[in-house]
């Protein structure tokens, strides 16, 4: 997609969502590709997928937290 293409989709300023992009395209996480006048980015997810590795125990942490704060907000019983 284009940048014009992905901004329409969001409720921001294009330059706003230029900027992610490039910084998106400097962690290697889009590919840009210049057809023409045009540069279009991909999705690189050979590089999405080690961050989503990276990401999963750090999820899976919190998952536990509130799974366990869920557990004790359900046994609770106020003091009157």
């Amino acid at each position: 997609m284009t940048a014009g293409a992905i901004a329409a989709n969001f409720d921001t300023a294009r330059p706003t969502v230029s900027k992610h992009l490039q910084i998106l395209t400097e962690c290697e996480l889009l590919k840009q590709e210049q057809i023409g006048r045009e540069v279009h980015y991909h999705l690189n997810a050979a590089n999405m997928k080690v961050v989503a590795d990276f990401l999963e125990p750090f999820r899976q942490l919190w998952d536990n937290r509130f799974n366990k704060l869920e557990q004790i907000m359900k046994s609770y019983k106020p003091k009157n």
